[in-house]
This record gives structure tokens, sequence and C-alpha cells, in this order.
């Protein structure tokens, strides 16, 4: 089958290769796995700075690894001790840190990570919902226990996770204030942010008080945030701990995890036109590598559309 690879850390996304990879069959994987033929994939862009993309759970060198753990396709085989999927059904999930990705033909995958995808909804948007909506899901509800009447501020707005998480806040009945550089002002407020603040140019600082801080930029922005969060409030963020937490609140640092109960709330969201991904370009695998090493700046997720 037709795969990126990667093999050596320091290179980033321009040491990515397209190349032949064996095959995952439904004999070799292990127990509740399945194998999915990969309709459309997502990347996350750091993903190549961390540990679990170069090494296995025993630290031990597991490359050339397939990146990419955002997905969607049509399952093509099963293994021993699934339940809950079958064969030719739709599907879309998030697959394991330490195992080949799928920025391939084919993936094998834990059925527990996976959700049934509509038929009305297009393999592209089911692999652009997944990372970001989980990421926004269990930041907002799981880790921020966002409330109706909370005010929320939701940094990158504009951004893929922000785009998602505000859209989200914004029907649990929250006050959105999503922040970014000016040009992303008219997108975020397009997925309904409230107001907008240009970190460029404008004062978090004075911004009031707020129950939630939802980050995914870190480093100074995160700082200053811990100030604006009223006595009680969170600050959750996905870039790692902090070092300056809210005087009277809570900082919590979480990585995102597949749920199969969240996607399908999620899905049925879009399905209900009540959420919308934030796609910005959508490849075909073959053209992933240039796609990838753009030195154009693409607004939204891109996708690679792994079947024609």
């Amino acid at each position: 089958m037709k795969a990126i690879v990667v093999t050596d850390h320091d290179a980033g996304t321009a040491g990515m290769k397209l190349v032949e990879r064996p095959e995952p069959t439904g004999e070799g994987p292990n127990y509740g796995d399945v194998v999915v033929k990969v309709h459309a994939s997502g990347f996350t862009g750091n993903e190549l700075e961390w540990p679990s993309t170069w090494t296995d759970r025993l630290g031990r060198d597991r490359t050339p690894s397939i990146p990419g753990h955002e997905l969607a396709g049509v399952v093509t085989a099963l293994s021993y001790g699934t339940t809950g999927l079958s064969v030719g059904q739709r599907v879309f999930g998030l697959t394991d840190w330490t195992r080949d990705g799928t920025l391939a033909e084919y993936v094998a995958v834990e059925a527990r990570n996976l959700a049934p995808l509509p038929g009305n909804v297009d393999f592209t948007v089911g692999a652009a919902l997944v990372m970001s909506g989980l990421t926004a899901w269990q930041g907002l509800f799981d880790h921020g226990r966002l409330r109706a009447g909370q005010t929320v501020l939701v940094h990158g707005a504009a951004g893929v996770v922000g785009s998602m998480a505000t859209q989200l806040a914004r029907e649990a009945g929250a006050y959105v204030i999503g922040t970014g550089r000016a040009s992303g002002r008219q997108i975020a407020l397009d997925f309904g942010a409230q107001e907008f603040v240009n970190l460029d140019n404008d004062a978090i600082e004075e911004i009031g008080g707020v129950d939630l801080v939802l980050d995914v930029l870190g480093g100074d922005i995160a700082k200053r945030s811990a100030g604006v969060i009223r006595s009680g409030g969170t600050l959750v963020t996905v870039t790692g701990p902090t070092e300056v937490r809210p005087a009277n609140g809570t900082t919590i640092d979480f990585v995102v995890v597949p749920d199969r109960a969240q996607l399908s709330e999620l899905v049925q969201r879009v399905r209900d036109g009540r959420l919308r991904t934030n796609i910005g370009k959508v490849a075909a695998l073959d053209d992933a590598v240039a796609a990838f090493n753009s030195t154009e700046r693409t607004k939204g997720k891109t996708i690679i559309r792994v079947q024609p």
C-alpha cells in the first residue's frame, strides 16, 4: 500500500516520503483491532515532535513510522474479539499515538477508538472532525466543566480547534470571546464568537473576568490568561503545564483521548447543521508531502483524501 513515512526526527515534514508499505491484515492486528481502508486522513502539525511518533510504548525505535492519527474510512477486516463494528461499515476516529497512523491507504486501529460515520457525512468532514472536535469537547466539558451562562475565552478562535470550541460553547449557552490575529477576526465571528480580541494589538488583561480559558497557544498567552480568570474558574490548555496559575482557580493541561460516544455526539451535530468543520485544503495522498511543506499559510485543516 502507499503510505507517508518519516525516519528523521530533525527533518520535520521535509523528511516525509511516499513509499510502499505492507498492508495490515485482519490476522496480524491485536485483539480488538479492525483494519480500515482510509478514505480521508488528518495530520496535526506538531506530531513529529511527539516521542510517540518515533518510539513504541516500550521506548523502542519504530521508524519508519507512518504519521497521522485522524481518519475516516471503511472497515475491511476484523480481528478476534472485535465488537460493535462490521466489515463494510463507514467509520471515523482517532488512532493510537504509538502505532502506525493514517497517512496510508490502510490502517489497523482499535475498534473502540472508532465511531460509525453516517452515510450523509463526507469522509473529509469526518476526518476533519476527529482531533479538533474531541479536543474542543474534552477541553470545554470534561476538563472545563462549562455550563450555560458562563463566559469562555477561546484562544485561536479562527483555528481548527478554536472554531470548533466556539460553536460547541455557544450551543451550550456560554458567552464566547475569541482571540487571534487580526486576519482571523471575521472567521472567528462567523463561527460564533461574540467578541474578538486581536492578540497583536489588544490587551488580554482588559477583557475582564471569565469563567474558563481554552488555550491552544501556550507560552506568554497562557501566562497572561491566568490573570483574567474569575475565582473558581479554570485555565484548560493542550500545550503542557503552565508557569502561572489563576489566583483562585485551577489549571488543567490534558492530552486528547479517543471517545466513541463523544464522536457520535459531534457527528450528530454536523448532521443537524449545528456544527461545521474548518477545512482549509484537501490534497491527494500523492500530493501530501508537498501539501504539508507548502510555504503558503493555510487557514483551516489540511485533509488528505486517500481514496479518489
